[in-house]
């Protein structure tokens, strides 16, 4: 019975000319579904929209009672039509009055039908709607009128996505597609950031969906498909990316590019009436669809893979490349990606940008690091958010909960620009507080040192009064950069970081390379585990060229200044040694080609390998300074991951185990007279630095964001009082090895600390 009246194509190309006349959304509706049911040789034809509320509304029929119209709604999951928006599954039925999930409403007068094809209405795997024909007769429904009619379908998405039927609507309410959403991810870099979502890589608009020729068609999907194989075969057998996970996921590209039921499925889509771009937009619309309501997370992750192979195909036949949206970034922007490197995050317009988004990127990624660097806020780990939004959704993000509000009611948005203007207030306050000095209660002096990277970080090192640059993180020149940074590059950035520092002095870190933070353009070594494996001074050791020319470059850079270097991941006192006799090596070299010393040279070590905590005996009488990196030394202590959602919030850093520790390194100081000071995540934080006070610490470095909230709990603390409550809880048997969390926290209400 199918195509009596001219088969899909025509059918395509009559509703796009309904779509372009000059009439009301209603009469478009009723037009197309009169034709789709004419087509389809249906006596019923009906488009029901997906509501804000979840709720499937009828917008037109051809073949229903016309007063049921914008009368008869149905919630997700109930009756037929209910079922199909549930699950985003196509349902062909003889006999619709047999299954279980059928539904009758009297307004519409169906009880008469009894066959029933319904699909769902897919844009981008989200459901907006279903259509539904109907027919009289007990008949079974072909394969190819099940494919028409989701052809059919996609050009109603295409409807309901532009806003046509917005209109419609009654007041208070929206379409799915704009339906507010909350999602909950990884709170990363502090920070409010309310405005518009911008897509890091931009999505390809398909514009024509229908085709002039189905074989014409076929043949530029059978090239494009070569040329992407081809592509993919180059990279795996080019032997340039070594084995592991690089390989795998290549591989991974390899099995979907040759899989026959993905070709199949693309080749159907063509010969329904669809151009080669349309027909890959509507099979990866539908596999998202099916994916994103799985449970299990292999098959969620195969939805990345076939997106992305989806992605490749679309530009082998567009012939575009993949262009940023860096250029035209509008104002207030939310940038939303899958995954970030700090190279990227960098090209961005820092004045426009109010936040970042990732679906794929916890707080210690090297982007993260950047993040907070460019005071940006940033949210992690938001699983599939690029499914859900569209470039220019008005987005909220909210860093320091994880919480990210898009398309919001106004009542969030309202509550939202509320606590932006408190937290400026709060920033105001803190920018007061700059040229205060951090002195508790009892005149206790606090030195609050800053966190950089970059040379963009280093004009905040005023601003936030920071006595320091406690922590420079010298490996983020080599992440962004193109190739190894040479020698006079190297010495060019030193020499700009001291010079925009003045009088203030720069810890520099040497290159902490290894385990998350891969250098592009270095060979990578495979291991079990890297954050446990080649990093950081083991490598400098193992590859002496590469400490040696950044020795070289500070000693050079620092010329009659006074130079404080670094070493990390320093697991035992023989590893300084041998650091310290290289650039022992460097001195030498610099004095006999008359090059002019730094007028004061002071060494230090990261305390973050436990090894450490048991030769500080040792090792302080050879060092001017210890800084604790409380990041790896927590992770390493408990044996969890920070970057494992399973396990990285199991211990607590406040926990008697964790806080024993750090007493004992600044216990072991003090008895030698070594300056000591805490440069990682829990001194930016007010709870955990005022426990670090507790235990002896005076000095902390941080991200300038951090440092006006600490400098205001340091103001209003009594360092006396809290050290004798303390004491008094490390030692408490019945605490054992508990967190002193809630006991710091209720210690600051009574004592009205600002945390």
């Amino acid at each position: 019975m199918y195509g009596a009246l001219g088969g899909p194509r025509l059918l395509l190309r009559r509703l796009r000319e309904v779509m372009a006349e000059s009439i009301s959304p209603q009469a478009q509706l009723d037009k197309i579904v009169t034709h789709i049911a004419a087509n389809m040789v249906a006596e019923v034809c009906s488009v029901y929209v997906l509501r804000a509320d979840g709720s499937l509304e009828l917008y037109a029929t051809e073949g229903l009672k016309p007063e049921a119209v914008h009368l008869t709604m149905l919630r997700s999951g109930e009756g037929l039509v209910g079922r199909i928006a549930e699950t985003a599954e196509p349902l062909a039925l003889a006999d619709a009055h047999q299954h279980p999930s059928f539904l009758y409403r009297p307004e519409t007068g169906e009880e008469i039908y009894s066959s029933f094809l319904g699909v769902p209405i897919l844009r981008g795997g989200n459901t907006l709607g279903v259509l539904v024909v109907q027919n009289k007769a007990r008949r079974t429904y072909s394969e190819e009128e099940v494919e028409a009619l989701q052809t059919t379908a996609m050009l109603l998405a295409e409807m309901i996505a532009s806003g046509q039927l917005q209109s419609l609507v009654p007041p208070g309410q929206d379409s799915a597609l704009r339906r507010p959403l909350a999602i909950k991810g990884t709170p990363v870099a502090d920070g409010v950031g309310l405005g518009r979502v911008v897509l890091h890589e931009p999505r390809i608009i398909v514009k024509q969906l229908i085709s002039e020729d189905s074989k014409t068609e076929l043949a530029r999907l059978d090239t494009a498909i070569g040329a992407l194989r081809d592509s993919i075969d180059r990279l795996i057998e080019s032997g340039n990316i070594g084995p592991g996970e690089h390989r795998d996921v290549l591989e991974t590209y390899r099995m979907f590019a040759h899989d026959r039921g993905w070709l199949r499925r693309l080749r159907e889509a063509v010969s329904s009436g669809l151009t080669a771009e349309a027909a890959v937009e509507r099979v990866q619309s539908d596999a998202r669809a099916k994916l994103q309501r799985r449970t299990e997370p292999y098959l969620r992750e195969r939805l990345h893979d076939l997106d992305d192979l989806a992605n490749r195909l679309l530009h082998q036949l567009t012939g575009q490349d993949f262009v940023p949206e860096h250029a035209n970034l509008p104002d207030h922007a939310i940038v939303i990606a899958r995954t970030m490197g700090p190279a990227a995050l960098l090209e961005y317009d820092r004045t426009k940008l109010r936040g970042l988004i990732l679906e794929d990127g916890g707080a210690a990624s090297h982007v993260a690091i950047v993040a907070r660097a460019l005071g940006i806020a940033m949210v992690g780990d938001v699983a599939n958010i690029i499914d859900f939004v569209e470039p220019g959704d008005p987005c909220i993000i909210d860093g320091s909960t994880g919480d990210v509000h898009v398309r919001p009611p106004h009542d969030i948005e309202h509550a939202y620009a509320e606590k932006a203007r408190l937290r400026a207030k709060r920033q105001e306050q803190y920018h007061k507080l700059r040229s205060v000095p951090a002195v508790t209660q009892d005149g206790v002096a606090v030195n609050l040192h800053m966190n950089a990277g970059l040379l963009v970080d280093l004009q905040h090192v005023e601003e936030t009064g920071a006595l320091s640059v406690g922590l420079f993180r010298t490996e983020l020149q080599f992440m962004i950069a193109e190739r190894f940074p040479r020698l006079d590059e190297q010495e060019e950035l030193y020499r700009a970081a001291l010079a925009m520092t003045g009088e203030r002095p720069i810890t520099f870190r040497t290159l902490d390379i290894g385990s998350d933070k891969v250098l592009p353009y270095m060979a990578q070594v495979q291991e079990e585990n890297p954050a446990l494996g080649w990093r950081a001074i083991r490598i400098g050791l193992d590859r002496p060229v590469l400490l040696r020319s950044q020795l070289r470059a500070l000693l050079r850079a620092a010329s009659g200044r006074p130079l404080r270097i670094m070493f990390p991941m320093v697991a035992m006192v023989e590893e300084f040694d041998r650091a310290k006799a290289m650039l022992a090596r460097e001195l030498l070299h610099q004095t006999r080609h008359n090059h002019l010393l730094p007028s004061k040279l002071e060494l230090g070590v990261m305390v973050e390998v436990p090894s450490l905590l048991w030769q500080l005996d040792e090792l302080c009488p050879k060092i001017d300074f210890l800084s604790v990196g409380s990041n790896d030394l927590i992770q390493y202590l408990f044996a969890a991951d920070r970057d494992n959602k399973r396990v990285a919030n199991r211990f607590d850093c406040l926990s008697t185990p964790a806080l024993r520790a750090l007493k004992l390194i600044v216990d072991k100081a003090r008895l030698h007279g070594t300056d000591v000071a805490l440069c990682g995540e829990m001194g930016g934080r007010p709870i955990e630095a005022m426990a670090l006070l507790g235990l002896g610490y005076r000095a902390f470095s941080m991200s300038a964001t951090a440092i006006g909230p600490i400098k205001a709990m340091t103001l209003a603390l009594d360092l006396g009082k809290l050290e004798t409550r303390m004491q008094e809880w490390l030692e408490d048997r019945e605490i054992g090895v508990g967190s002193l969390r809630d006991r710091l926290l209720a210690f600051a209400r009574e004592e009205s600390i600002p945390l």
